[in-house]
C-alpha cells in the first residue's frame, strides 16, 4: 500500500497571524510532524512520501531546504489558500501532484496537521492501522473524549428568540447516559485514494481513533498558543512519545 503524507500550512492566519510559522518550546511548530514522520521511516526501514503544500515560501523553505528530510514542495495555488477553502481541497491536489512527482499511485492520504502537535508516532501507527482495518471508510481520523455534550450540558440559542435549549434536545439526567460525544482535534486524516478523487467530498463514511487529552485541541487563537506551550512543556516531561519527537528534532535539522 502506497502512503502519501502532506503538511499542510496557510501564509495567512485571522486568529494568529503566521500560526504555522511559530515556534513552540524554541522549535518550529512545523519540525514536529516532520520529525515524527522521520521516526516512522527509521522505524519501517521505508523511505516515506513526504510532501509539504503552502502558499509561504518561508514555510516550504523551513520544511524542505532547513532539514534532512526529502520533502516535495508544492506551492499552493492563491485559488486554494484562502480562508474559506476546505483543506481537503488541499489534499486532492497534494494526491494528483504528488502522484506524478513520485510516480506511483498512492492509495492513502496522511495529513498531520501543524498547529496539532501534540501526538507521537504510536498516534500515527494507531490512525494508519485503524484506517486499514476499515477499508471500507472514506476517512479515519483523530479525536479526543469531549468535555461537554449536546445532549447535556451544551445549549443554543433557539431562532429569533432570547432562549437557548439543549442542542439535542434528552431527557438524560446524567451525562454518563448521554452518548458519547468527541471533539475533532485536527491533529491526524487518513483519506482513501478513492474518496479524495470522487464526485462528492461533502458525504463520508468515517472512522476515528482515540488521541490522549491534551486540554488544548489545536490553536486558534494567542491565547490557545500560550496555553499550548505550557501544556506542551508539561507532555515534555510526562509523555515519553512527545519527548521522543521533541527530541528527535535535532536529528533532521541541516547544520
Amino acid at each position: 500500500m502506497n502512503v502519501l503524507f502532506t503538511i499542510c500550512g496557510r501564509a495567512g492566519s485571522k486568529g494568529v497571524p503566521s500560526k504555522n510559522l511559530k515556534s513552540l518550546l524554541g522549535r518550529p511548530l512545523a519540525w514536529y510532524p516532520l520529525s515524527a514522520l522521520d521516526l516512522l521511516a527509521r522505524k519501517t526501514g521505508e523511505e516515506l512520501h513526504i510532501c509539504a503544500s503552502s502558499d509561504s515560501e518561508e514555510l516550504l523553505c523551513l520544511l524542505c531546504e532547513k532539514t534532512r528530510v526529502p520533502v516535495f514542495p508544492i506551492h499552493r495555488s492563491a485559488a486554494l489558500s484562502n480562508d474559506t477553502i476546505a483543506k481537503v481541497y488541499v489534499s486532492v491536489d497534494c494526491l494528483k501532484r504528488s502522484d506524478e512527482y513520485f510516480d506511483t499511485q498512492h492509495d492513502l492520504v496522511v495529513d498531520l496537521d501543524i498547529t496539532s502537535p501534540l501526538r507521537t508516532l504510536a498516534d500515527i501507527e494507531k490512525a494508519l492501522e485503524q484506517k486499514k482495518r476499515l477499508p471500507e471508510t472514506d476517512m479515519v481520523f483523530s479525536v479526543t473524549p469531549s468535555r461537554r455534550s449536546p445532549y447535556f450540558n451544551m445549549v443554543q440559542r433557539q431562532a429569533g428568540e432570547e432562549d437557548y435549549q439543549l442542542v439535542c434536545p434528552s431527557n438524560y439526567t446524567a451525562r454518563q447516559q448521554a452518548p458519547k460525544v468527541y471533539d475533532m482535534n485536527a491533529s491526524i486524516y487518513v483519506y482513501e485514494r478513492r474518496y479524495l478523487l470522487g464526485d462528492n467530498l461533502q458525504t463520508h463514511k468515517n472512522g476515528i481513533i482515540e488521541m490522549r487529552d491534551t486540554a488544548v485541541l489545536d490553536i486558534d487563537s494567542e491565547e490557545d498558543f500560550e496555553l499550548m506551550e505550557l501544556v506542551a512543556g508539561y507532555f515534555l516531561k510526562k509523555e515519553p512519545g512527545f519527548a521522543e519527537i521533541y527530541q528527535h528534532i535535532e536529528e533532521i535539522v541541516r547544520k
